[in-house]
């Protein structure tokens, strides 16, 4: 029997039509033949802030270690027990300064919001640049907010990245190229309903004839997932353009929603991630001026985190904290649905969650909330550290600050960080303040 050899696909490959293009998941034809159990799949890192804090009389469980209550929060991540790890106890050396510590997340830039203050190179940007060349987007930054485009991400220099805010525009950057007429064609195609995979039937069958069952069900889903997308985008495009009603009663307050800027950032990641177009991934969420179209909250969010113990309010805050939750659960259930080799997505991208508030009612900048979901760690475990460890040191506008407190310092966020680059594939074992890597948490093999 004479047997047909396949030219596996390019890793690379993409369906292209006229003006645009769509780069494909990883199917099991981009492996050699007979060499697909050697395949190395990339690794990936999607960091997210919250920026004003979460209650942790909803999060942490009084249990340490594997054998830990689930709490309210952690009960809409019931599914991925045994994929995430919770971390408390952990802080930034010399970071304090309240709302001002937003900018500092992912850099552990001392002192922010002081006169003298310079912030430093943030995780992902690290990351990027030993490992950003190897997709078309070293590193994407998005952000969700009423006003603004603050990121993140910043630049070995201390500059801030600007967020992308349009899902729209991070899609057409993504996935459509071409002139500038091909491009508005294509999005004027959408528009009238013609998605972009219409315009490349005919490539995108002759593919799937090549593909195997496995490949072919990869396929599906990810066609859907754009498809999904789009329909989400035209839906916003399409209520921009329409006229207002006129009415007779008084405006309500703060009308963008939260919930659904959250889904389409949610969405773009998911497919920016499973078609190897980037592989490290910021998104920060501005809470503040939000309010309304989430059940069971009426209140602005900041005033919210401000609830100085009132009934209400802390009813109010639960129920859009729970509803990040489940928006996070959402998308930890698309990473996980979806097929890369004999791995998941879920698998091979690390999935930080967490705040740079540990108390918005007191702007206290201990405690952090910490979630790491994924990327081949071992988990299902609540990893606790002394929350006094460290001793907030801010010293006077150009005064030279005093060292750092070294008691206990396994509580250095930083550390988590050296472990997540260390998984990245990068080797080093520094990240601004941190002394090692985080105590407790290992690797998978």
């Amino acid at each position: 029997m004479t047997h047909i050899a396949r030219t596996p696909l390019s890793r690379r490959s993409i369906l292209r039509s006229a003006g645009a293009f769509l780069a494909l998941p990883m199917l099991d034809a981009m492996q050699p033949v007979f060499g697909r159990q050697k395949l190395a799949t990339p690794r990936r890192l999607f960091a997210i802030c919250t920026n004003l804090g979460i209650l942790d009389r909803h999060l942490y469980p009084a249990q340490i270690g594997r054998d830990y209550e689930m709490t309210t929060y952690l009960e809409t991540l019931k599914d991925f027990r045994e994929q995430f790890t919770l971390v408390s106890g952990t802080s930034h050396l010399e970071v304090a300064g309240g709302h001002s510590a937003e900018f500092t997340f992912l850099t552990a830039a001392p002192h922010p919001g002081t006169a003298s203050f310079r912030n430093s190179v943030s995780l992902d940007q690290f990351a990027a640049e030993r490992i950003g060349h190897e997709t078309r987007v070293a590193a994407l930054p998005l952000g969700v907010a009423k006003s603004g485009n603050q990121s993140l991400s910043v630049t070995p220099n201390g500059v801030m990245l600007p967020a992308e805010r349009s899902p729209s525009q991070v899609f057409r950057t993504l996935f459509v190229e071409g002139d500038a007429t091909s491009v508005e064609k294509q999005i004027e195609d959408l528009r009238t309903g013609r998605s972009i995979l219409d315009s490349m039937a005919e490539r995108s069958a002759a593919l799937q004839k090549q593909l195997g069952g496995a490949d072919r069900d990869r396929m599906d889903q990810y066609f859907t997932a754009v498809r999904e997308v789009e329909r989400r985008l035209l839906i916003a495009e399409e209520w921009e353009r329409k006229p207002k009603p006129k009415v007779s009663v008084p405006a309500p307050k703060d009308g963008e929603y939260l919930m659904e800027q959250l889904t389409s950032m949610y969405d773009l990641a998911h497919l920016a991630l499973s078609t190897d177009s980037t592989r490290l991934i910021t998104l920060m969420i501005r809470l503040d001026g939000f309010s309304g179209n989430t059940p069971g909250v009426t209140y602005e969010s900041h005033n919210l985190s401000h609830h100085t113990n009132r009934p209400e309010a802390l009813t109010q805050l639960k129920n859009l904290e729970l509803a990040e939750f489940r928006q996070l659960a959402a998308f930890l259930t698309k990473l996980k649905a979806t097929q890369e080799g004999k791995w998941t997505l879920l698998d091979q991208t690390q999935v930080l969650y967490g705040s740079s508030l540990g108390n918005a009612n007191s702007h206290d900048n201990k405690n952090l909330p910490i979630i790491l979901a994924g990327g081949g760690f071992k988990h299902g475990q609540h990893l606790a550290f002394n929350k006094q460890h460290i001793e907030t040191i801010t010293a006077p506008a150009g005064v030279k600050s005093p060292p750092a407190a070294k008691s206990n310092d396994q509580g250095n966020l930083c550390n988590l960080y050296v472990s997540m680059l260390q998984r990245l594939g990068i080797e080093t074992d520094k990240f601004a303040s941190s002394t090692s890597t985080l105590k407790g948490l290992e690797m998978a093999g």
